[in-house]
């Protein structure tokens, strides 16, 4: 009898453990990139786009691109992914997507006076090219540097912090998209299927 009790009690204590594991999830992530695939893709006469970072944070301050809950360069990898389509493999031309510049800046502003408190000031800045490289090595291209500033004061918690950064790099994203498409239209539409623009050259 002794031994049926405790065996009963071993498959109690397995059985409650499997519940507590299978009741555990990963918790999800406050703030995502923004996202772009609700808009018309921008389909380009290449046969396939590559997306390349050229920029390595620092990790030092004043910069702090890598406490931001939402990444300037992953937010412009996804910006990418969602915008620009191959569009023509026929053709021995491809394009190239580059980050140049995915940087935030925080510098400390003293209050000109007692009754104002001192802030912490941000500059997020976003610099990328789209590149069209045919098979000779002969290129087109067109950039894009897109910036937001952010003034907080320098007492704001992390939470409340967070939200600003996510609101700062949400708008900043939104920004870079509207400049880049219209770039692309104006200085690339040679290389955009059915471009709707006519430039006189």
């Amino acid at each position: 009898m002794l031994k049926f009790l405790r065996f009963l009690s071993l498959c109690v204590l397995l059985f409650a453990g499997a519940c507590a594991h299978q009741g555990e999830k990963a918790e999800p992530r406050r703030y995502v990139e923004p996202r772009f695939n609700h808009q018309k893709p921008i389909e380009l006469l290449v046969n396939k786009v590559d997306v390349v970072s050229e920029f390595t944070p620092s990790f030092t301050r004043p910069n702090v691109e890598h406490l931001l809950p939402v990444s300037i360069e992953r937010a412009a990898k996804v910006w990418a992914t969602d915008s620009l389509v191959a569009a023509d493999f026929s053709v021995n031309r491809k394009a190239e997507f580059v980050i140049k510049d995915a940087s935030v800046v925080e510098n400390e502003v003293r209050a000109v006076d007692l009754f104002h408190k001192d802030s912490l000031k941000y500059r997020a800045k976003l610099v990328a090219a789209l590149r069209i490289i045919d098979a000779n090595g002969s290129r087109a291209q067109t950039s894009i540097e897109a910036w937001r500033e952010l003034s907080i004061p320098i007492d704001t918690q992390i939470d409340e912090k967070e939200k600003y950064w996510h609101d700062m790099v949400e708008n900043l994203i939104e920004d870079f998209n509207a400049k880049m498409r219209e770039n692309i239209e104006q200085n690339l539409n040679m290389y955009v299927k059915d471009s709707s623009v006519v430039m006189r050259y």
